[in-house]
């Protein structure tokens, strides 16, 4: 009996042992190193801490979310190249009114210039053009288009606007960024000047010089020093209004041909601008004018407003048209 006794104590303190090891605390492996990945320049844990076996059947996460800004709009973020710029969306409709045109006259025009500038004075036209090896600037009787006077740029420049400021002729190129200064009766160059950006468009409203430079900004420069006096941003409400091209200044407000953009549903348009503020104060849509001969030419876009103060006449023309168009601005209902 004392055996039996014996073997009974035995069995029940191999239980007990057995059952004290299930209870004890198991070892539990090492958790893995999170991924991390980077939002906005801040680093995130894409794992969930460990919990407890049995804890939490399912770990639901924060996803992370990157704000997009519009090129240019964000701080810190340099806007693209003008030429290459991806602004908003143009708004369905214009805050300003649409004009269209009545066609007055047209004259014979030098269909190989690659009209840059236009400018009407005292009965003769005065015009410079563009293109490696082919920039000029002319005199041309406005009548049969023959070139009555002319001074071609070096090869290496590429001839953009013009103006003329009392008896000079300021001249900008392209993308070697200086401006030229000629003697109005001779064609003698009397300056030269540099400037920062690229050079497209240039008029004046007899007190300073008006540029432009293919952005939506429009800079006024002094005319004796070509110094940068102020600037002003070229919006149709909210909208910015790039590509200005070649410039006319025309009873108070800029006129301005836009390059291979479509605004508004206009595809070659004239845009009219209000010097004080920038805002758009109407387009004009000359669409209709290209000659037919230039309509596989991507390139002969509508680019020459000249003005006719004293007799209140408006020449336009474009890069290798073959006619000078005199026209009348008409509201586009009429």
């Amino acid at each position: 009996m004392q055996r039996i006794n014996r073997i009974l104590i035995l069995i029940l303190l191999l239980t007990a042992i057995a059952l004290t090891a299930c209870n004890s605390p198991q070892p539990t492996a090492a958790p893995a190193t999170p991924t991390m990945i980077t939002a906005m320049g801040t680093a995130v844990p894409t794992t969930a801490p460990a919990y407890p076996p049995g804890g939490y059947t399912a770990v639901i996460q924060t996803p992370i979310t990157v704000q997009a800004y519009p090129p240019g709009t964000h701080p810190g973020v340099a806007p693209p190249s003008p030429d290459m710029a991806a602004y908003p969306a143009p708004q369905p409709t214009s805050t300003a009114p649409v004009y269209t045109y009545r066609l007055v006259n047209q004259y014979p025009h030098d269909a190989t210039a690659f009209t840059q500038g236009l400018v009407w004075l005292d009965d003769e036209l005065y015009e410079g053009t563009g293109g490696n090896g082919q920039s000029s600037l002319r005199r041309v009787t406005p009548e049969n288009g023959e070139v009555q006077q002319i001074v071609s740029l070096p090869e290496e420049y590429f001839g953009e606007g013009i103006t003329i400021w009392e008896d000079r002729i300021f001249q900008l190129t392209w993308d070697e960024r200086t401006a030229f200064v000629y003697d109005r009766e001779t064609f003698e160059q009397v300056g030269q000047y540099s400037y920062d950006t690229e050079g497209w468009g240039i008029t004046h409203d007899g007190r300073q010089l008006i540029m432009s430079d293919g952005t939506n900004t429009l800079y006024f420069r002094d005319p004796e020093t070509f110094a940068e006096t102020g600037q002003i941003q070229v919006l149709d409400g909210n909208v910015p209004i790039t590509r200005l091209n070649e410039l006319e200044y025309i009873n108070g407000e800029i006129w301005a041909n836009v390059w291979l953009t479509s605004y508004f549903g206009l595809t070659d348009p004239i845009v009219r601008i209000d010097p004080a503020t920038g805002q758009v104060v109407g387009w004009i849509d000359v669409a209709g004018l290209r000659p037919s001969e230039t309509l596989e030419d991507v390139n002969a876009t509508p680019n020459g407003i000249a003005y006719d103060a004293e007799n209140g006449r408006l020449f336009v023309t474009g890069k290798r048209w073959p006619v000078l168009y005199e026209i009348e601005v008409v509201p586009a209902d009429s």
